[in-house]
């Protein structure tokens, strides 16, 4: 979508490639410009341009990825990353949007694990166990996603105002959990009761009870499930 005449990355499967001056630039190119029958699209030059964008976005992913890993995600700089990973700034902010689309995109892929382990996985937390259970086992498995990557998770949903609410993951989430809460005498509308639910697994808030309450995980799961308790008749 495009905010504040920026390009930035919402899906995690979205690819978005940069557009680049396709005009032949050397006496070859010329010649087989000249060549092509006019009004054929430039095959070629769209795959050298696909090819290129996915190489960009590997290295720049791989570069943010051990950057992170060193320093911490408060560390690292998109100036930082743009020179790790050899490209130019206006390459990185094309494709990723800002420094938040840039750290969500680092956790992608563990994501899209956990989104098909809940749409297609093995119960509870997947199909084919009640609605309770599978709400109880999607909080416990959050806390813990939480609890490995708390740090990354916390810098992508706070680094611009509204991110965490108006990303897809979120969108995803709340779908999920709402869709299990229709399924049981829910204490009032589902989908206003997804969103308290999830308030309580923000990275924000489970790395404050974490980190400076010095609460177990234990503990925050056991809270998970009375919560949940306490609006589900």
């Amino acid at each position: 979508m495009i905010r504040r005449g920026r390009l930035t990355d919402r899906s995690p499967n979205d690819i978005r490639i940069a557009e680049v001056d396709q005009s032949p630039n050397t006496p070859e190119e010329q010649r087989q410009a000249q060549a092509r029958p006019a009004g054929l699209p430039l095959v070629d030059s769209i795959r050298r341009e696909r090819a290129d964008a996915a190489r960009n976005r590997s290295a720049i992913l791989c570069a943010a990825e051990r950057l992170v890993g060193e320093r911490g995600a408060d560390c690292v700089t998109m100036d930082e990353v743009a020179s790790a990973a050899g490209v130019g700034k206006g390459t990185l902010f094309r494709r990723f949007g800002d420094r938040a689309g840039l750290l969500r995109a680092l956790l992608d892929e563990r994501e899209r694990s956990f989104q098909e382990d809940f749409i297609r996985g093995e119960p509870p937390l997947g199909p084919g166990a009640p609605a309770r259970e599978r709400l109880v086992a999607f909080g416990h498995r959050l806390l813990e996603e939480i609890e490995l990557q708390g740090d990354l998770l916390l810098a992508a949903e706070t680094w611009t105002p509204g991110e965490r609410v108006a990303h897809s993951v979120y969108a995803s989430h709340r779908a999920h959990v709402a869709a299990l809460l229709r399924k049981l005498p829910c204490a009032g509308d589902p989908e206003y009761i997804a969103d308290v639910l999830l308030a309580a697994l923000a990275a924000e808030v489970v790395l404050y009870q974490r980190r400076v309450l010095g609460m177990p995980l234990a503990r925050l799961k056991h809270g998970w499930l009375a919560l949940l308790d306490g609006l589900v008749r």
